[in-house]
C-alpha cells in the first residue's frame, strides 16, 4: 500500500509504459494499456483479479464502443477489440500516417462519438505529428500538424470546447469545438505549466468542468480551472512518471492513475508502472461510447 496520504495502489502489475486509463459504462470495468508491453487489463473497480491481453502491435489507447466492445489506437492504426477474445480487427488507417516512423498515442471519443487519436515520432523528432479524428464511418481526417508528443483530450461539459496537450509544448490549449461537425477553431493557452511540473501527459474532465492532468517527471495529478489557468488541487504519487487518469465505478467518484516504470539513469522506484486510486471529493460523467467499430 502507498504510504502517500490519500492515494492506494489499485493493481501492482508493473507497467513498463503504464497509459490510458478508461471507464468502460457498459461492461463496468476499468481499462488500461501497457504501450510497450504491448497489453491491455480489464479490472473491476473493487480490484482483484486482472484480465490481461497481449496485443499484436503498440497500442496507445484503447477506449469503450458503442457494442459494448472496444477502440484500439495501435501501432498502425484504428483497431476494433473484443473484449471477451482479445482480438484485434482493423478499422481506420489514416492515409498520412507512416506507422515505420510514427506510432498512436493517447486517444479519446468526443462527445458526439468520433474517435480522436494522436501520434508521436518513435525517434523522438519534434513538430511531425499529429493528431486525427474517426469518424463512425472509418473516414478520417488531419485536425492538427507539427505536434510533437499527441497525448490529453478531454471537452468541456458542453462540448463547445476541446482540451488538447501536446506535452513538449507544456500547455492545455483550449479549441473553440464544433460538437454537430467536428470541426476547431483557434486555440487558446488554457493552462501553462512550469518545467519543475515535468510535462503533462494524460488528462481527464469531472463534473465540476475542471481539468485533471497526469505529470510525466512530476510525480503528481493537477486539477485546473481551465477558464482561468488556476490550479486547484494536487494529488501526488510515490512514482515519477505519472501518465493519465479516469473516474471510474458507478457513481465515479474513484480517479484512476497510471504510471510507468522509471527512466534509466534515475533512481529506482518500486511502485513504478502500478496503478493507482484516489478519492478527490469530486467525480467525473459517464464517457462518451465511440459511435463506430
Amino acid at each position: 500500500m502507498s504510504r502517500f496520504p490519500g492515494v492506494d495502489v489499485f493493481q501492482s502489475i508493473p507497467c513498463a509504459l503504464g497509459e490510458g486509463v478508461c471507464w468502460h459504462p457498459t461492461r463496468q470495468t476499468v481499462w488500461w494499456i501497457d504501450i510497450l508491453g504491448p497489453r491491455a487489463y480489464e479490472s473491476a473497480v473493487g480490484g482483484g483479479a486482472v484480465r490481461t491481453w497481449s496485443l499484436p502491435q503498440m497500442v496507445g489507447a484503447v477506449a469503450p464502443a458503442g457494442s459494448g466492445g472496444l477502440v484500439a489506437a495501435l501501432r498502425d492504426g484504428i483497431h476494433r477489440l473484443d473484449p471477451d477474445t482479445g482480438k484485434t480487427s482493423p478499422f481506420a488507417a489514416p492515409p498520412e500516417h507512416d506507422a515505420g516512423v510514427f506510432r498512436f498515442n493517447d486517444a479519446k471519443v468526443d462527445p458526439a462519438g468520433r474517435f480522436w487519436a494522436g501520434t508521436l515520432a518513435l525517434d523522438g523528432r519534434k513538430h511531425q505529428s499529429h493528431l486525427y479524428r474517426i469518424d463512425a464511418d472509418g473516414r478520417t481526417t488531419v485536425m492538427r500538424t507539427g505536434v510533437s508528443i499527441s497525448n490529453g483530450l478531454a471537452w468541456s461539459l458542453d462540448g463547445t470546447e476541446m482540451y488538447y496537450i501536446d506535452s513538449w509544448a507544456r500547455c492545455v490549449q483550449a479549441f473553440p469545438f464544433d460538437l454537430e461537425t467536428g470541426r476547431l477553431g483557434e486555440p487558446r493557452v488554457a493552462v501553462s505549466f512550469d518545467p519543475a511540473d515535468g510535462l503533462p501527459d494524460g488528462c481527464t474532465r469531472d463534473a465540476e468542468g475542471h481539468l485533471w492532468v497526469a505529470h510525466w517527471g512530476g510525480g503528481r495529478v493537477s486539477r485546473w480551472e481551465v477558464s482561468t489557468g488556476r490550479r486547484l488541487q494536487e494529488i501526488h504519487l510515490p512514482v515519477r512518471n505519472v501518465t493519465s487518469c479516469a473516474f471510474v465505478g458507478g457513481r465515479l467518484d474513484t480517479l484512476v492513475i497510471t504510471t510507468a516504470r522509471d527512466e534509466p539513469g534515475t533512481a529506482a522506484e518500486a511502485e513504478a508502472g502500478f496503478v493507482f486510486l484516489a478519492h478527490p471529493g469530486t467525480v467525473g460523467t459517464v464517457p462518451t461510447c465511440f459511435a463506430g467499430a
